[in-house]
């Protein structure tokens, strides 16, 4: 089958001491401390076969995650940017639905035929943290596109334990297809919702909201705001197209920080206008740009307010711990969108059209194009580039 690898060379940074296991597994814990010179690599694969319990999906649609941008970008040394666990050379792609084609022994609750999208956090089910509950924490975690192969392939194998039905998506959409590129969307939009709603607590509604970082994983928290009922969501980025898409799906108002800088004001003096002085009682930041954000987020955030921090960033941010003492406020970090309900619960909101998320979609490009949709994807500004398979 045809798929897109990324491949990059294992070279710890000067000073970075590898820890037993990442020598071992050649799986790195933060990907921007070993790995140099990525490149992506059209190659030929075999197709896979199921094991026992696993599915073949056909890929139908798969999106372009952030993620898939900063593991080819690098910094001023060469190393790239992404800074999740990964082992490389993998096919990357984690935004994914297709179709059943395959399946293994003991597949108990899927058929060839369905339609399926699927958990990128592969949890091993059977560590302390699994066991808790805490799926995205698991301690032998694989992630599909960076330490298990991917979805931009013609196909991709998983175990059904991490797939979910959209059948009845499609059938309320009258379209397989459309049914597809909806339901790869549910993996970014799960992350925001795992933020949100399983590690935050949640927001209640009438709530003031304000998100950082205009991108998929931000424009899924606006849509969620808007459909549990905020009272008024603002957004930040720096892309006029993201803006749009911020307003199209649901923003009160989107701003480029630049442009009110101008004008002599900040984030922090539009998050009190909006709210009538209040502040914003929930902020996710989904930018991955805590250096800058976070002074704008404490000076306008609301008595017992909630951060919900889903950005990936190497730097370290300083926060005025203070402000949460004073504020009985909190700083909740997230990762990932297994376990917690998360994909039933959106694919349920889907169904029902309670949530709508295709707006998010902004390009199509055909699945072999996927090293073309990663560069297009540095430009910033799409709001969600989704490639098509045959």
């Amino acid at each position: 089958m045809d798929a897109t690898k990324l491949v990059a060379d294992w070279d710890p940074r000067p000073g970075y001491a590898v820890t037993v296991d990442e020598e071992r597994t050649g799986k790195a814990g933060m990907a921007c401390h070993v790995f140099r010179h990525p490149r992506l690599e059209r190659v030929e694969e075999p197709d896979p076969a199921p094991a026992h319990g696993e599915v073949v999906v056909q890929v139908k649609g798969c999106g372009v995650c952030g993620s898939d941008t900063h593991s080819i970008e690098t910094d001023a040394d060469g190393y790239m940017i992404f800074s999740g666990p990964a082992s490389f050379p993998c096919i990357l792609g984690h935004e994914y639905a297709g179709e059943v084609v395959a399946v293994g022994k003991d597949v108990r609750n899927l058929v060839i035929g369905d339609l399926v999208t699927a958990e990128g956090m592969l949890y091993c089910g059977v560590c302390e943290a699994c066991r808790k509950g805490w799926f995205n924490q698991c301690v032998r975690l694989d992630m599909v596109g960076f330490s298990s192969p991917g979805a931009y392939a013609r196909y991709v194998k998983v175990h059904e334990k991490h797939c979910w039905s959209l059948n009845g998506l499609a059938e309320r959409l009258g379209s397989a297809q459309a049914a597809c590129e909806q339901g790869a969307l549910v993996e970014p939009v799960g992350c925001s919702y795992n933020g949100m709603f399983v590690a935050a607590g949640g927001m209640t509604p009438g709530s003031h909201v304000a998100v950082f970082g205009c991108g998929p994983i931000g424009l899924g928290a606006i849509a969620l705001a808007r459909a549990t009922g905020a009272a008024t969501i603002v957004g930040f980025d720096l892309s006029p197209a993201r803006l749009q898409s911020a307003r199209d799906m649901g923003a009160d108002e989107a701003w480029d920080p630049r442009a009110l800088a101008a004008r002599g004001e900040r984030p922090a003096d539009v998050m009190r206008r909006i709210s009538r002085g209040w502040g914003s009682d929930m902020v996710i930041e989904a930018a991955g740009a805590a250096v800058q954000t976070m002074p704008d987020i404490e000076a306008a955030l609301a008595p017992a307010g909630k951060v919900v921090y889903l950005g990936r960033t190497g730097e370290r941010a300083p926060v005025m711990l203070d402000v949460l003492v004073s504020g009985a406020s909190r700083i909740v970090g997230a990762r990932g969108h297994a376990g917690g309900g998360v994909y039933p619960q959106i694919i349920r909101m889907l169904e029902h059209g309670v949530l709508d998320v295709a707006g998010m979609i902004s390009h199509h490009m055909p699945l072999s194009q996927a090293a073309e949709a990663v560069e297009r994807s540095r430009t910033r500004e799409d709001a969600k580039i989704m490639l098509v398979g045959d």
